[in-house]
């Protein structure tokens, strides 16, 4: 096999912004899979330019002209940017490949403008892919390996890679570990609910912590895992054995079903400064947050409980909701989320809508074959730019002024100091200030009532949402064009739009395509 230039992008945003959070965090959202590919490229002797896209790079200047290939990696809401920056990469020459969530949940839209599309990927369908690359056009074709691999290089293999990311980071500079893939929960709105769960090797993981303080003073590792801790004393034995406690900070997203206090105690003396846990919705998901069959107040007052208590071994808490849900209905969901702020101060709330991704969750035919999935641009789709699903039991004026209620309530002045007065530390009363007066607090207020006065004021606006038209209105239409600057010439033609009923399609006729093991 020849020696190739080969280009990797990961797409870890969708647009500049000027929020002070996104400047400081959007480094640290960086995925590990672009590293992988990375590490094997070069294993298989290839020449490997990486490179990150957090809104700010010029990604045509920074990368060379001669790539024989280009992988990218993207999140649905940035698919804009990586299919201008495919169409440019194409036009000098290359092969382009897409992977990542999006490829996953939108394989017949991303064929239109990649070569290759694909869903679970291991290195040998890297250098299966590699061995025998050729363009596919007008149509990509979609490949994949048969699950995910059981293996990925540590953090020691990609530390270059690694490193360069970090250097883009201004203040807080966190290390990206994995432990794990999959989930053993079954969220039926959860693209990781389908993917069976998953330990990666623990000597590595040990080899890894080890190294990393080699590398840094106080290093704070974030760790990757969509569910960290499902085999808790597994894993927390590895760290203990590894490292001594305390001398590595760390993040991790769980779920509160994991999180007694004896665990929590644990993970506190291992040095765990802030959980993510999944909270999503007072109705449902009981298993995950082991409340059994509590629901509404009951349920409020279960997990207030809990999480009180955890918050008084580990000093950073960020409780995840779901708004939208069928088994929402009227005020109750947003003043029980209230509730539940008052009992927890110093919870920072991240409040997510519905939406259906492609393919990513079984749920997504139900809502495809009940028409109530609406034909977002992707650009919107960061799971709170736009609900795609037609909710069940609201009005769309009446949803948005409940949802601009929830908001002003969690990130009002006053919230802000409680939150502030009952944070521990000075790191997590700074990234929640920074955070509530940013595009994730305020931000998101002035989006949603824009949102609301177009709903109310624009009769072309509302019967996009109403599922009167298909028509992208050119509120939309302007954001995308003007988020992608300079790649804003190189968006394919029709790119905008997408099938949002592919899905469905694809599952009521017979599809046969050469190479096809799994489409995850």
């Amino acid at each position: 096999m020849r020696k190739l230039r080969i280009g990797i992008i990961d797409v870890v945003a969708n647009s500049p912004s000027t929020s002070w959070y996104a400047r400081v965090m959007r480094a640290n959202l960086a995925a590990i899979m672009p590293q992988v590919v990375a590490v094997w490229c070069e294993d298989q002797g290839h020449e490997v330019f990486l490179a990150y896209h957090s809104g700010y790079q010029n990604l045509i200047e920074e990368l060379p002209d001669d790539l024989d290939v280009v992988f990218i990696g993207s999140f649905t809401t940035a698919a804009h940017v990586a299919y201008a920056l495919s169409n440019y990469h194409r036009s000098k020459g290359a092969v382009t490949i897409l992977g990542g969530p999006h490829a996953r949940a939108y394989p017949e839209e991303s064929q239109k403008y990649f070569d290759y599309v694909l869903g679970f990927t291991d290195e040998e369908l890297i250098q299966d892919i590699l061995s025998n690359f050729s363009q596919h056009r007008p149509m990509g074709i979609c490949k994949a390996a048969a699950q995910q691999p059981t293996s990925l290089p540590g953090l020691q293999r990609r530390w270059k890679f690694v490193e360069r990311l970090l250097r883009e980071a201004p203040l807080l500079k966190i290390v990206p570990m994995i432990g794990s893939l999959g989930c053993p929960y079954t969220c039926s709105f959860c693209s990781d609910s389908i993917v069976p769960y998953q330990p990666l090797d623990f000597d590595v993981m040990k080899e890894d912590l080890r190294f990393v303080r080699t590398k840094m003073k106080r290093p704070l590792v974030g760790w990757h895992d969509p569910n960290f801790g499902v085999r808790f004393n597994d894993y927390l034995g590895a760290i203990e054995e590894a490292v001594p406690p305390g001398s590595i900070d760390f993040i991790a997203e769980s779920t509160l079903s994991l999180l007694s206090e004896k665990n929590v105690k644990r993970l506190k003396h291992n040095g765990f400064k802030a959980i993510l846990p999944g909270i999503e919705s007072w109705y449902d998901m009981g298993n995950k947050s082991k409340t059994g069959q509590a629901k509404g107040l009951d349920k409020v007052k279960i997990v207030s409980e809990q999480v009180n208590m955890i918050s008084r071994y580990l000093p950073y808490f960020q409780g995840n909701f779901v708004f939208g849900l069928d088994c929402d209905e009227g005020d109750v969901p947003f003043e029980l989320t209230r509730k539940f702020l008052e009992l927890t101060p110093h919870v920072f709330p991240a409040y997510s809508l519905l939406t259906a991704f492609g393919r990513s969750a079984p749920l997504n035919l139900e809502y495809q074959r009940e028409n109530r999935v609406i034909p977002f641009p992707f650009y919107t789709l960061n799971n709170s730019g736009a609900m795609n699903v037609r909710p069940k039991n609201y009005e769309w004026t009446d949803f948005y002024k409940k949802l601009i209620r929830i908001h002003e309530f969690s990130f009002s002045t006053r919230t802000i100091r409680r939150r502030f007065s009952a944070d521990k530390g000075p790191i997590p009363k700074f990234v929640n200030v920074l955070r509530a007066v940013s595009s994730e607090g305020w931000g998101k207020i002035k989006y949603y009532k824009a949102t609301l006065s177009r709903l109310e004021n624009d009769r072309k606006f509302r019967d996009f949402f109403e599922q009167e038209t298909s028509e992208i209105p050119g509120f939309f239409v302007d954001q995308i064009k003007t988020s992608l600057g300079p790649l804003a010439e190189w968006l394919p033609e029709g790119a905008i739009e997408h099938d949002a009923h592919a899905y469905l399609k694809s599952s009521e006729r017979p599809v046969v395509q050469e190479s096809i093991e799994v489409l995850a």
